[in-house]
């Protein structure tokens, strides 16, 4: 190596020192952060490597989740960590999807189960409950002392549940009697209550309730046979005349624009995990071809792969840099279901492309478990689908560009 090689290469070296993400974030989007920000990811990185990576491989090809990891993930108070929480203050929305994307570059359905807890249930209680309510549910949320799921998706009706959605309440003296089913509802299983949406039968409109999940005529199934995502435990939940009381009724929604401006926020939520997903995706198939060789020589001396290696960074750095921008603009309270949906319709697209060229770099090793490369491939399909599909959520950026609508 010359000379001038050398001195970059050294100069290379000491500025990814300390780094979080040196292979897959080229253009420092990291160096937003503050190293108070970066003190709890990193705790959260030993706890991945550490314990978590070790109990993937056996446990997504049994399609049951390593529910051991849970107490480590909890105690790290991702949520609300000291550094970032001293004197009342908020963690800001680029820590917030820089945890997410932490967990899901080391899987999807672990970043699946702590954000059904900390992004999909907090969401629905902060923005759904009334000011009270989220105050006194928000200290056991973040302690896990509190634990729920969000249960909109329903056997018949996922992109048309604003209008489909078949679930019902009744209002009954002090008490609502809610009946219908609700599907592929994660980590329902060990969750305390069940954030269910129903429509009223008197008013016809969307109200929020927090089923006990033991509460009587509620049943989970199992959902079996999935491809994708296989260590979440996915359910069926049928509600049979199941009684809630009113002080269990999320009192800021009476509509489904109240839902929808959840949606808002969670959308963002999974933008960070396809990011996430890509870049494990990258990040493997960039460890397997510095140590294989073929033809006597590194695989990734060769010209066809170091294009697909380019191509992957290139997706990588488009999506982190397209929800470190999202984030900064929610961080400054500006929430438009258009940006979060441009953001997750993006991000999985070029997801499913970086999954597949890591596939393609791995070769027939890419579809087996050792490398992680068939995991992410696998598992992307399902974060392609959730919180609003491709379609849906192109037609919501349609909208908003030509102001008119094309849903029926």
């Amino acid at each position: 190596m010359s000379a001038p090689a050398e001195l970059a290469a050294g100069e290379a070296a000491e500025a990814a020192a300390g780094r979080l993400y040196p292979d897959c974030d080229p253009y420092g989007i990291e160096d937003r952060l503050t190293e108070a920000e970066k003190a709890p990811l990193r705790r959260l990185r030993r706890v991945l490597e550490d314990e978590v990576r070790p109990l993937l491989a056996e446990h997504w090809e049994a399609g049951e989740f390593p529910y051991a990891i849970a107490p480590s993930l909890h105690a790290l108070r991702l949520m609300d960590p000291p550094e970032l929480t001293a004197g009342g203050a908020q963690p800001r929305a680029l820590y917030h999807g820089f945890r997410i994307f932490e967990l899901a570059r080391t899987d999807a359905s672990v970043a699946t189960f702590y954000t059904a807890q900390a992004g999909l249930f907090r969401t629905a209680c902060r923005v759904g409950g009334t000011p009270e309510q989220f105050a006194a549910w928000d200290p056991g949320i973040r302690s896990f002392d509190l634990t729920g799921v969000f249960c909109l998706t329903e056997p018949d009706h996922g992109s048309d549940i604003a209008g489909g959605l078949a679930t019902t309440a009744r209002r009954e003296g002090d008490q609502w009697v809610l009946t219908g089913a609700k599907r592929w509802i994660g980590g329902a299983f060990t969750a305390d209550v069940l954030a269910v949406f129903a429509r009223d039968e008197a008013d016809g409109q969307v109200k929020g309730f927090l089923v006990d999940r033991q509460a009587a005529g509620v049943r989970l199934a199992k959902i079996h046979g999935k491809t994708s995502l296989r260590m979440m435990q996915n359910a069926d939940i049928h509600l049979d005349a199941v009684r809630v009381p009113e002080s269990m009724r999320l009192g800021a929604v009476d509509s489904f624009k109240d839902v929808a401006a959840m949606l808002r926020a969670m959308r963002s939520d999974v933008a960070w995990i396809a990011t996430g997903v890509q870049a494990g995706a990258y990040e493997a198939a960039l460890r397997y071809v510095r140590s294989r060789e073929q033809f006597g020589r590194p695989l990734g001396g060769f010209q066809l792969v170091q294009e697909k290696l380019a191509r992957m960074l290139g997706n990588v750095t488009a999506s982190l840099t397209m929800v470190a921008a999202l984030a900064e603009q929610q961080q400054d309270g500006i929430y438009r279901d258009e940006d979060s949906a441009l953001a997750k319709m993006w991000i999985s697209l070029h997801m499913r492309e970086t999954v597949a060229l890591a596939r393609e770099v791995v070769g027939g090793n890419g579809i087996t478990l050792a490398t992680d490369v068939a995991r992410f491939h696998a598992d992307a399909e399902a974060v392609y689908s959730y919180e609003g599909t491709h379609e849906i959520n192109a037609l919501v950026v349609g909208r908003s560009v030509t102001g008119t609508s094309a849903f029926v």
